[in-house]
């Protein structure tokens, strides 16, 4: 039998093909995964608020709990959280990117171009979440309005009803970490975090809330550090805010257990109704250091 001719031009199609998918892969490969990267990990928050639950990444909390924190530092309702989560759950999956459409930058995709601030202004989770209120602020009647017509007059999407889509776990984050969801509505299972110190918990508390919301007092040393705060406001709504925030910002702050009067929550076993009734209205964060026998 003749030996079939070897189909040179289809192999050469075939490396091309080839060459074109893995340049694609290291091109396009990172932004992948930055936006699908939530389905990878097995560090997780989750909320649950009159029955319903939604979840996030570690990272992806953090970052909502800096945007319902500066809504807390400017006053603003709840429904400022809630307009500003379902944005940046649209425009970045919660995710602080450093690309998007033509300049967009950060959790809000905001443009240098369109005067929202520098680059490095814009990468700035406070700064961009700051800028997003200010804006809102500026919107007449935006308390009134539905939430993705808020979200739509601040952004200016081609894609004007997107926000709509992330509207119920927007409501649900909003409402656990402006602490209309009890001082219980968030655990988080993480791993146990890199040691921290007090001083910087307590930077990183001011840097999201303002200085004016809490007093911070710092007691034990080494490895059982741990912080006191009690809200300036003696309410329970502060109270159980700043315990939300402190659950979801764990991961990156050092914090091994969030304790009020009614809930404990704790790295290795997540949270309980089990709380320590002499706090009152004062939230117990314990700090892993440097002096943890964890670190040995």
């Amino acid at each position: 039998m003749a030996r079939r001719p070897r189909r040179r031009g289809a192999r050469f199609v075939a490396f091309l093909v080839f060459a074109a998918v893995a340049a694609a892969g290291i091109v396009w490969g990172p932004q992948w995964w930055d936006r699908h990267s939530d389905r990878f990990s097995t560090q997780r928050c989750t909320v649950t608020v009159g029955g319903e639950s939604h979840s996030l990444t570690a990272e992806q909390a953090d970052n909502a709990a800096i945007i319902a924190a500066r809504s807390a530092w400017l006053d603003l309702r709840a429904r400022a959280a809630t307009i500003a989560l379902a944005t940046a759950i649209q425009e970045s999956g919660l995710r602080n990117i450093d690309y998007g459409d033509r300049d967009s930058l950060g959790l809000f995709q905001q443009r240098p171009s369109q005067g929202w601030g520098s680059e490095a202004e814009i990468m700035n989770v406070r700064y961009s979440a700051t800028a997003f209120y200010t804006a809102l602020m500026r919107v007449d009647g935006w308390e009134d309005m539905e939430i993705t017509v808020a979200a739509q007059t601040v952004q200016r999407s081609a894609f004007p009803l997107a926000y709509a889509d992330h509207e119920p776990e927007a409501r649900l984050w909003a409402t656990a970490l402006r602490g209309y969801g009890g001082p219980d509505a968030l655990t988080c299972d993480i791993a146990m975090p890199e040691a921290s110190t007090a001083s910087a918990f307590v930077e990183r508390l001011e840097a999201d809330f303002g200085a004016d919301l809490y007093d911070a007092a710092v007691t034990g040393t080494g490895a059982h550090t741990s912080v006191t705060l009690t809200p300036v406001d003696g309410t329970d709504v502060t109270r159980d805010q700043v315990a939300a925030w402190s659950v979801a910002s764990a991961s990156t702050t050092g914090v091994t257990a969030v304790i009020t009067a009614t809930s404990t929550w704790t790295v290795e076993d997540g949270m309980s109704s089990a709380g320590d009734e002499t706090l009152g209205q004062g939230v117990r964060v314990e700090i892993r250091t440097e002096g943890d026998p964890q670190e040995q």
